[in-house]
């Protein structure tokens, strides 16, 4: 099975990792978005979802590709995914690993840190080298919300003015909050975002790909509160996008490919995950990667225990 999903801020890999199925956002270019408004600015992904890091690749095979009028897919000339997966051996000798267990963030689940440890694990049991990451970081939530705001009150705001009544409460709610910005703001956010991204660009100096956890807990109830507080392992703790997915949302502005690879399950028989980042333009290197660790952990088969 496959499907073709959005990501402006981890929505292929959030959903991935509650599921126990792959989530890749690829590189920023690689699939052409000849609809989108900003072709620019754009911090959104179409994005491919499947069982399985082969089933991945041979869709992001079809949706891959230059396309004039997506001005930064043009120079981006990508296919072979699947070729290069199945190519792709397990000797893992000579790759770094970086591994980084928060990301701003203070609190994290002990399962999921215990899956993450398992995946680390097996990837050093190919060969891989693991080390620790603590680059410096700046916080990425502003500099999203700003870009990610902004674009969204340009698109939608007629709407909310006229149809404010039957709009969704929680979009009603960011909406609001982004409403005052100026243009001044905006711009600050657009540098900022240049300083993230060579900021994380310079993590690749010392290590080829980084690891984290893809949340900081597995799935949260159905009816959570998206402006109210989540528990992670009995604690509450404030702000769910600082807290549970701090991890996905710098990766949409960078444009760098992270990959959510399920990593095991937690005591109540949910899913967790390990996201894989990789440098600008290593789609393929983090695609063998991912197949790679799939083989020594495969995953496909697998299914929550019984509640």
């Amino acid at each position: 099975p496959i499907a073709v999903a959005t990501d402006g801020g981890g929505s292929t890999r959030i959903p991935a990792a509650c599921n126990g199925v792959v989530g890749l956002k690829q590189g920023l270019g690689v699939v052409p978005q000849e609809y989108a408004q900003d072709g620019f600015g754009n911090i959104s992904y179409v994005t491919p979802m499947s069982r399985t890091v082969l089933d991945t690749a041979l869709v992001l095979d079809a949706m891959a590709g230059p396309d004039p009028r997506d001005p930064l897919s043009v120079a981006r000339p990508q296919s072979g995914f699947a070729e290069a997966v199945r190519r792709a051996g397990d000797d893992l000798r000579g790759v770094r690993v970086a591994w980084r267990a928060r990301l701003g963030n203070d609190a994290v689940a002990a399962d999921v840190l215990e899956g993450c440890e398992a995946a680390l694990a097996a990837l050093r049991g190919l060969g891989a080298e693991i080390g620790e990451h603590a680059a410096p970081f700046e916080n990425p939530e502003p500099i999203w919300f700003v870009n990610n705001g902004a674009y969204r009150m340009a698109q939608f705001g007629h709407h909310l003015r006229e149809h404010r009544a039957v709009m969704c409460p929680t979009f009603v709610r960011q909406m609001d909050r982004v409403a005052s910005y100026s243009a001044a703001e905006l711009y600050e956010a657009i540098f900022a975002r240049t300083r993230l991204y060579r900021q994380v660009q310079s993590w690749f100096e010392d290590c080829d790909f980084v690891a984290m956890p893809t949340l900081s807990r597995s799935a949260v109830p159905l009816d959570q509160d998206f402006f109210g507080p989540i528990t992670i392992d009995g604690r509450r703790v404030e702000n769910i996008r600082a807290a549970w997915y701090p991890y996905t949302m710098p990766f949409n502005l960078t444009g760098n490919p992270a990959v959510s690879l399920p990593c095991g399950f937690d005591r109540d028989g949910m899913p967790v995950a390990i996201q894989l980042i990789a440098p600008v333009g290593r789609d393929a290197a983090l695609l063998c990667v991912a197949a790679a660790f799939e083989r020594a952990r495969p995953w496909a088969d697998r299914k929550p225990p019984a509640p």
